[in-house]
């Protein structure tokens, strides 16, 4: 019997020290990620925005010719876009700011009860987006265009250059916005802002052009004014603060 107590005493000796390699790690050592802990997060999303005048403008100009042939149809459209193109280069527009943005050509119908369309002739379009670097200057040359033979004309659309110096505005604006509303509820809770944990962007940073006016005036002599009038340019960011 004593043999036996000794035995069951020696096979316990070897399990100690491995048990305590297993000891759990005690509760009051903080993992790595709960520094956030002592802490409350608050998330803010924020908007900033910068003004420009805006100093580009875009518009879509072209020519829209009909004839009973397609043949005809497109040889008048491309002697009047000859004379648009012609015109514009001598108004000082860079070959760089004229792109072709649509040609085509379509078939016209009359329609009859009980018949089938029929072809009455051909309609040709050719339709070029031009840049003005210079928008108080756009308007007389679109008066130039029209006596030139363009008869269509889309837009414009105003915008900037070089946005990047006005959307980093926005950006610091937006920054400044999201820590003074992270103060506000701070102070509304009775706690302080410690420290910023994250900054991410949106996705929508853009400009919003003011209302502008593109309307010939009643004078026919005088020119159809463009005023570029503001851009809005906004960047939208979500901030996250820790406050204690």
């Amino acid at each position: 019997m004593r043999l036996v107590i000794l035995a069951a005493i020696a096979a316990t000796v070897p399990l100690a020290p491995l048990a305590a390699q297993q000891a759990p790690v005690p509760l009051s050592a903080p993992a790595p990620t709960a520094a956030l802990a002592d802490g409350t997060i608050l998330d803010v999303v924020a908007t900033g925005e910068s003004t420009r005048v805006p100093d580009l403008a875009t518009i879509r100009s072209g020519v829209v010719t009909q004839a009973s042939t397609a043949a005809a149809a497109l040889a008048e459209n491309a002697r009047r876009m000859a004379g648009v193109l012609a015109a514009l280069k001598r108004a000082g527009i860079a070959p760089r700011d004229i792109m072709t943005t649509s040609a085509t050509l379509s078939p016209q119908y009359r329609y009859a009860e009980n018949q089938p369309p029929a072809i009455t002739g051909y309609q040709a379009t050719n339709m070029v987006s031009i840049r003005f670097r210079d928008v108080n200057a756009s308007g007389a040359v679109l008066d130039v265009l029209v006596a030139q033979g363009a008869n269509q004309i889309e837009g414009p659309t105003l915008s900037l250059a070089a946005p990047d110096a006005a959307l980093d505005e926005a950006r610091i604006d937006a920054v400044k916005r999201a820590r003074n509303r992270a103060i506000l509820y701070a102070r509304a809770a009775g706690l302080t802002v410690s420290r910023i944990v994250s900054i991410s962007e949106g996705a929508d940073q853009s400009g919003a052009p003011e209302p502008m006016l593109f309307a010939r005036a009643k004078d026919s002599a005088a020119s159809t004014a463009i005023v570029p009038g503001e851009t809005r340019i906004t960047a939208t960011i979500s901030v996250r603060f820790l406050l204690k």
